[in-house]
């Protein structure tokens, strides 16, 4: 009785800790996943931050061109209010595309492309949008993990007691992640 009884508990030791530990790990690669959207969501904010100062600028220049600003302006709204990652996903393409309709409307002005606070605006959206492809790179690797994680076997079966969920990937459109990149000169 007394060898069974150790290998009995020595067993529910064991799972115990595989328990805790699988549930440490899940805990851990959500939090970095947390963490990754978090930074992401700091470089978007700089970014809304930076387009109302650049759509100013520009409107001083090209006064005629008010549609643009308005688009620009909606696209920003709608970034901002975007709730889903593929909701945000969306917006931030959409407003991707608005913000080169503006920087093309912009090499048509000569004087523009001269002023000192246009081409440092345009520097800091710029390192801004490297920043958010680089945050976008960092986030979908820590989903990806996570979402490894939670569907192996049998980590799989923890996860779905305990109510863990996949998260989406933060990703481009298909057709903007594939259009080519127009250069004037």
């Amino acid at each position: 009785m007394g060898t069974t009884t150790i290998i009995i508990l020595v067993a529910i030791v064991a799972v115990v800790l595989w328990f805790i530990a699988v549930y440490n790990g899940l805990i851990k690669l959500r939090n970095q996943t947390d963490e990754a959207w978090s930074d992401i969501d700091v470089q978007l904010k700089r970014r809304y931050d930076l387009i109302p100062n650049l759509v100013e600028t520009v409107k001083g220049y090209a006064k005629h061109e008010r549609e643009l600003f308005e688009k620009v302006t909606q696209a920003r709204s709608a970034a901002m209010g975007a709730q889903s990652i593929e909701e945000k996903g969306k917006a931030e393409d959409m407003l991707s595309g608005t913000l080169k309709s503006l920087f093309a409307i912009a090499e048509n002005y000569p004087q523009l492309r001269a002023n000192e606070n246009f081409l440092k605006l345009q520097d800091e959206l710029s390192d801004t949008e490297n920043k958010i492809q680089a945050a976008r790179r960092f986030y979908n690797g820590n989903v990806r993990d996570f979402n490894t994680k939670i569907q192996v076997f049998p980590n799989n079966m923890i996860a779905g007691m305990l109510g863990f969920k996949k998260y989406e990937f933060f990703q481009l459109e298909e057709a903007a992640a594939k259009e080519p990149v127009k250069v004037q000169f």
